[in-house]
């Protein structure tokens, strides 16, 4: 029973303290509460102070930024007021200024009338005056076709022709002194430049020939060089593309193609497989092929070394190999990279004797016949070519212009060019340089003494120094000494459009009087 009753009274003190706890925790929070209240209260009314003090600083800007903006807009007003009177002002100014010009412009439109209908009087009255002129000039004429026997329409033309006489006199004199002064300067200049570019430059006479001949050591070998039934000369042909002509011509056998450098390669396989006495198509086909690396070697060699020789760098490679190519080929038997190089140096004579830049001119010289090496194989004139592949290949527009200008294909715009045209002419038709066949020459010459024959007052007509020169002798009493000049010129002119050859043609003209008389 005792431990009953004691864990009666334990049960009994716990809840006791239990409840004495809770009233405890009870008072304490509701003292905390009511201090937290407390401070809430004084935070609100802190608060409240605050927000009527920045109220009353709010109301105190808004009042001075109010009155700033009553300021600035009283000001901006003034201003706008004084502006707009300074505009109303000039608006009455231009106003003002406008009815002065219309009371002026309504003067003149007055004047203007008043002179309109002056002029309108003046041209009844001049229209009347013309009619009395017309009438009187009418009666004139009559008068003055009845006096000397021909229609106005006559005396018209021979008036004309007077003056057309007398003009070509007087042009053929203005015309004569004109070449006569020119010639005083510009003759004795060019001349002395020319002939100081040939004397210091030294060239060879031609010694190449067109056609290619290959000599055989003995007759046996043309049979040879046939093969059976005719397969090494097919051999040969298909793989040179040249045509070879084996005929009645004792120990040679003639190469035909229009490619030199194909024919040069034949050339030398041919001299090769005779040589080495083993002809048979297999070994054709390699000696032509090695030959032809040779040849491509040497093509971009003599390219080379013809650059070098003429003191012209940075070519471009393409440029190098057609120059090359002009080693094999030729004109009127001149070799042209040889005439190249003669172009060449002489260029570069001429532009140092005139100040221009010497290497500059050289480098024109020896591309201006680079045409030449593909002329063959694209259709133009090998100038048009020549510029076309020099512009693609990077040269100056300065060099590709005296390029295509140096056969005057087109015209001339600088020194360069004409520098390049008559290095050209001078390394063609210096003695030695080319030649012709006979029968091309004698028709030249009969085509240049047909020319001048052509025209009136002709007596006789010489071409003399090989076609150079044109000799003409005229009938004095048909041509006066003012016509002289004139007709000269005419038949260089026709000679320029109908003919085509190297270098130039002196026209010489001579007109003489002779008085014949017999002493008896």
């Amino acid at each position: 029973m005792s431990y009953i009753y004691l864990a009666l009274l334990c049960i009994v003190v716990l809840l006791a303290g239990g409840a004495l706890g809770y009233l405890l925790r009870y008072f304490w929070l509701e003292k905390r509460q009511r201090k937290f209240e407390s401070d809430a209260r004084n935070l609100v009314a802190e608060a409240k102070k605050e927000a009527e003090t920045i109220k009353k600083e709010a109301i105190l800007q808004a009042k001075d930024s109010l009155f700033q903006m009553k300021v600035e807009f009283e000001r901006e007003s003034k201003e706008g007021r004084k502006e707009f009177q300074n505009l109303e002002k000039r608006i009455l100014q231009k106003e003002e200024n406008l009815d002065r010009k219309a009371e002026a412009v309504d003067k003149k439109e007055a004047a203007l009338g008043k002179r309109e209908k002056q002029v309108a009087q003046q041209e009844k009255d001049l229209i009347g005056r013309e009619k009395e002129l017309e009438s009187v000039l009418k009666e004139e004429r009559r008068r003055l076709e009845g006096i000397s026997g021909m229609s106005a329409q006559e005396a018209k033309e021979m008036l004309l022709h007077s003056v057309e006489n007398e003009a070509r006199h007087d042009a053929a004199l203005l015309v004569k002194k004109i070449e006569t002064e020119a010639r005083e300067t510009g003759d004795r200049k060019a001349k002395d430049i020319i002939s100081l570019a040939i004397q210091r430059y030294s060239g060879d006479y031609v010694a190449e020939k067109t056609v290619s001949v290959v000599n055989l050591p003995n007759e046996e070998m043309k049979g040879r060089i046939i093969g059976r039934e005719g397969r090494n000369i097919r051999a040969i042909e298909a793989s040179t593309g040249v045509d070879l002509i084996i005929d009645d011509t004792p120990e040679a056998v003639i190469l035909s193609g229009f490619n030199p450098i194909r024919r040069e390669v034949a050339r030398i396989s041919l001299e090769r497989l005779i040589s080495d006495g083993r002809i048979h198509p297999a070994r054709i086909e390699e000696i032509v092929e090695k030959v032809n690396a040779e040849i491509e070697t040497s093509i971009r060699e003599a390219g080379e070394q013809a650059a070098f020789d003429v003191g012209v760098h940075g070519i471009h490679p393409e440029l190098i190999k057609l120059i090359g190519k002009l080693k094999f080929r030729t004109s009127y038997a001149q070799n042209v990279l040889q005439h190249a190089r003669e172009v060449s140096f002489l260029c570069g004579i001429m532009a140092a004797e005139l100040g221009l830049n010497e290497k500059h001119a050289r480098r024109a010289g020896l591309l201006h016949d680079i045409g030449k090496a593909v002329d063959h194989e694209m259709e133009g004139p090998h100038a048009a070519i020549g510029a076309d592949l020099a512009r693609k290949c990077g040269e100056s527009p300065a060099i590709v212009h005296a390029i295509a200008a140096h056969h005057e294909d087109i015209a001339a715009e600088d020194i360069l060019a004409i520098i390049v045209q008559a290095s050209d002419a001078l390394s063609g038709a210096r003695p030695g340089a080319r030649k012709e066949l006979l029968e091309t020459y004698v028709r030249r010459l009969e085509d240049l003494e047909r020319i001048a024959g052509s025209f009136n007052g002709i007596s006789k007509a010489y071409a003399i120094q090989a076609g150079r020169e044109l000799r003409i002798i005229v009938e004095s009493n048909t041509v006066a000494d003012s016509d002289v000049v004139l007709l000269s010129r005419d038949i260089a002119k026709k000679i320029e459009s109908e003919l085509t050859y190297p270098g130039q043609i002196k026209v010489t003209v001579i007109r003489e009087t002779r008085a014949v008389e017999y002493a008896k």
